[in-house]
């Protein structure tokens, strides 16, 4: 875990009922991260990815490139890695 970090990234636009959190899901098959994503109250996604820098960012741009068409914007906050996920989910159930 020494040397990963966290990305917690609020997607916005016409993000929900698109199949985002299950694209991300998908994608994050393909990367080496783990976290969660989950709709919000407010019509946002969040999506929580830990692992190395260069594989988060990977996995971020890879998200961001096949929902563009839905992406309004996105505001990402780094931070280190909490080790608290051990692969990469949905969480459902709305904060």
């Amino acid at each position: 875990m020494a040397g990963s970090v966290q990305a917690r990234v609020i997607f916005r636009g016409w993000v929900q009922g698109v199949g985002f959190r299950y694209t991300a899901t998908h994608l994050a098959s393909a990367h080496a991260v783990t976290g969660c994503v989950r709709n919000r109250v407010d019509g946002s996604v969040e999506l929580v990815a830990e692992g190395e820098r260069a594989e988060v960012e990977a996995f971020l741009d890879a998200v961001s490139a096949r929902m563009a068409d839905y992406i309004a914007g996105s505001e990402v906050t780094w931070g280190p890695a909490t080790g608290g996920f051990r692969d990469f989910r949905i969480r459902f159930g709305r904060e």
